[in-house]
């Protein structure tokens, strides 16, 4: 199924908020700076990624609801997607 891209602004804004974390984890990394500070800046960026997941997921999931032409729904594959987010 291909996402429609209205909507996907906050999720793609997500991701590029995510992509400059991960970023920042690299120059903490470099700076050599205490564990501490980079394990919670790549755990922000983990977490940022998950919701761009699970917001992607979702909207796929709420336009195979809603589409005007039906399509079926492979309900393994849907649970394929949120277990691979877990």
């Amino acid at each position: 199924m291909q996402l429609e891209q209205e909507g996907l602004g906050p999720v793609i804004n997500r991701i590029k908020r995510a992509q400059g974390q991960l970023g920042g984890v690299l120059r903490l990394l470099e700076e050599g700076r205490d564990c501490e500070d980079v394990v919670t800046q790549l755990a922000a960026v983990s977490k940022a990624l998950d919701r761009a997941g699970f917001a992607i997921v979702a909207r796929g999931l709420q336009q195979c609801l809603t589409a005007e032409e039906p399509q079926e729904m492979d309900v393994k594959k849907m649970e394929k997607l949120f277990l691979s987010l877990a």
